[in-house]
C-alpha cells in the first residue's frame, strides 16, 4: 500500500488503482509512553507470563481460529494493503494461522536443560520473558511477518508492541483485535502507527522496551542496532538480500528455469529472499538465459484480483520510482535489458504502480546494480566457469540471506551449499519457508534467527537455577 502522510494520519492508497482506502492515526510521543506503560502493566499484572505453557497454548490456538474465521477478509485487506495477487494474500494469511498453531505446540512442549553436575548441587535452566518487546514489520508481507514475531513473543510470555510499516498499516490492528477477542489479556498486544524514522525510532529508543525484533532494510537495521547498543538491549534483525540463484549444466532444466522466474518475479520481486542474481554455468548460459527471458515475457502482469494474474503492482508509486531509477543506473553501467525495463502500457495500468518483469545482462558482478537490493522485479544474470569462480562471485556482496542451487549432483550441491555465505540454502527448490525451520541471514542480512524453536527462544532470557545438596556448611574456597 502506498501512503501519504498528513500532520496526524497516514492516508492509505491502493497501489493497484490509486484509490484511497483508509486513514490511520499516527501515534504521538505521549501516546507511545502510555502504550509502553500499559504493556508493562499487562505483563506484570495480567497473569499471562505465569500461565502454564499449555494454558498459553490454548490462547494461541484460539488466535489461529480467529484468523481462520476471517481469512478471506484479511486476505482482501492485504491485497489492498500492498497489491499482492489474491492467491499470495490468501497463502500469507494461511501462513499466519500456521505460525500461531506451531508456536502453540512449541509453547506446550519446549524443554530446557538439566546441566551436567560438577558439585553438590543440581543445576538447570529456565527461560524468562524479556517483558515488553518491540516488533517492527515491513510492508511486503504484513500479516505473515506480524505473526512470525508476535506468536513466539507471546508464547514466551512477553507483552508486544507491534509497529507495522507506514506503507502497510491495516493488518496489524486486525491481528490485535482478533488476538484479544480470542482471550489474550488486554494491552498484551498493542499497535503503534507512523513513519519508521519517527515512531519507529522513538519505540526502539524507549527506555521501557527490553527487546527489539525488526524486519526491513539494512540501513534501518543498522540504525536500530546502534540504538539497541546504546541501551544494551538485544535486537534481532532480519534484513535485506541479494540472493544468488545458481543453475548448473546438469540441472533439471524445466524445473530450474521455472524456479528462477518464480524466485524473482513472485511478489513482484518484493521479497527479501528474491533470487535477484542469476548464475548460469558458462556452457549453457545463452540457452538457459533465453528460456528465463521467454518465461518472464509471458508472465501476466495484471491487477491483483484479476483471474490468472502472476504479478501485480509494486507496493507504491514511490517504490516503483525507486525501481525505475535502479534500472536506469544499470543501463548507465552498460547493462543490456533483455526484457521489461518499463512500465506496462494499457488503461488498466495507468493509475497503479505496475512495472514489467525485467532481466538484465552484461554487467560485472561488482557493478553497483549487482551489489544493491532493488526489491523489485529485476533479475541480473552472470555466467560462471567453475565452482571456484561461482563461489567468488556469489559471495561477492555484503548480503547473505539465501541462495538456490540447481544440480543433479548431490556432492556438488553439498560443496556449494556449505561454501556459500547464506542463512538458507535451497537445493533443487526455492523460496521454501516454514514456521518450524529457523530463518535469518549472515553479514549485512541480519542477526539472529526467527522461526523454529529458536524463534521462541529469541524472545527469552536464560536463567540458571541451582539446588544445593551439601551435607556440610559452605566454607570459603581455599
Amino acid at each position: 500500500m502506498a501512503t501519504r502522510q498528513a500532520a496526524s494520519e497516514l492516508i492509505s492508497i491502493d497501489p493497484a488503482n490509486g484509490a484511497e482506502i483508509a486513514r490511520v492515526r499516527i501515534t504521538s510521543a505521549q501516546e507511545l509512553d502510555a502504550v509502553v506503560a500499559r504493556a508493562w502493566n499487562a505483563f506484570r499484572h495480567s497473569g499471562w507470563k505465569s500461565l502454564l505453557p499449555h494454558q498459553r497454548a490454548l490462547v494461541l490456538h484460539a488466535i489461529a481460529d480467529g484468523l481462520a474465521a476471517e481469512k478471506q477478509a484479511l486476505a482482501r485487506l492485504q491485497m489492498q494493503d500492498n497489491g499482492k495477487p489474491w492467491g499470495e494474500c490468501r497463502s500469507m494469511v494461511e501462513s499466519a494461522i500456521g505460525t500461531f498453531r506451531y508456536y502453540a505446540g512449541v509453547c506446550e512442549t519446549l524443554q530446557t536443560d538439566v546441566t551436567p553436575v560438577r558439585g553438590d548441587y543440581v543445576s538447570f535452566t529456565v527461560l524468562e520473558p524479556f517483558g515488553v518487546v518491540a516488533a517492527i514489520t515491513p510492508w511486503n508481507s504484513p500479516i505473515m511477518n506480524d505473526a512470525t514475531k508476535v506468536a513466539p513473543a507471546l508464547a514466551a510470555g512477553n507483552a508486544v508492541i507491534l509497529k507495522p510499516s507506514e506503507d502497510a498499516p491495516l493488518l496489524a490492528p486486525e491481528l490485535a483485535r482478533i488476538a484479544h477477542a480470542a482471550g489474550l489479556p488486554e494491552h498484551l498486544l498493542q499497535v503503534v502507527q507512523g513513519r519508521g524514522a519517527d515512531v519507529g525510532a522513538a519505540l526502539v529508543s524507549h527506555h521501557g522496551v527490553r527487546m527489539i525484533s525488526f524486519t526491513g532494510g539494512t540501513d534501518s537495521g543498522k540504525a536500530i542496532a546502534h540504538a539497541a547498543a546504546e541501551r544494551l538491549v538485544p535486537a534481532a534483525l532480519e534484513l535485506g538480500g541479494k540472493s544468488p540463484h545458481i543453475v548448473f549444466a546438469d540441472a533439471h532444466r524445466e524445473h530450474a528455469v521455472a524456479a528462477v522466474v518464480a524466485g524473482i518475479f513472485g511478489s513482484a520481486g518484493q521479497s527479501c529472499v528474491a533470487g535477484s542474481r542469476l548464475f548460469i554455468e558458462e556452457c549453457v548460459y545463452a540457452e538457459v538465459l533465453a528460456q528465463v527471458v521467454a518465461q518472464a515475457r509471458r508472465l501476466r502482469v495484471a491487477p491483483p484480483d484479476a483471474e490468472g494474474v502472476e504479478m501485480g503492482p509494486l507496493a507504491s508509486l514511490r517504490h516503483r520510482e525507486r525501481v525505475i531509477r535502479f534500472v536506469a543506473r544499470a543501463r548507465a553501467e552498460g547493462a543490456q535489458v533483455l526484457c521489461g525495463g518499463a512500465v506496462p502500457a494499457g488503461a488498466e495500468f495507468t493509475a497503479g504502480a505496475y512495472y514489467l518483469p525485467t532481466v538484465i545482462d552484461g554487467l560485472h558482478p561488482r557493478a553497483a546494480t549487482c551489489q544493491e537490493e532493488a526489491f523489485g522485479p529485476v533479475l541480473v544474470a552472470f555466467a560462471f566457469r567453475d565452482e571456484a569462480d561461482l563461489i567468488d562471485q556469489a559471495n561477492g556482496t555484503a548480503f547473505g540471506l539465501a541462495c538456490g542451487i540447481w544440480t543433479e549432483n548431490f556432492k556438488k550441491a553439498w560443496r556449494i551449499g556449505r561454501a556459500l555465505e547464506a542463512g538458507s540454502v535451497w537445493i533443487n527448490t526455492y523460496k521454501q519457508s516454514v514456521a518450524s525451520t529457523p530463518f535469518g541471514g549472515v553479514k549485512s542480512s541480519g542477526i539472529g534467527r526467527e522461526k523454529g524453536i529458536d524463534g521462541l527462544k529469541l524472545y527469552t532470557q536464560v536463567k540458571s537455577m541451582y539446588f544445593g545438596l551439601h551435607e556440610q556448611p559452605l566454607g570459603i574456597s581455599r
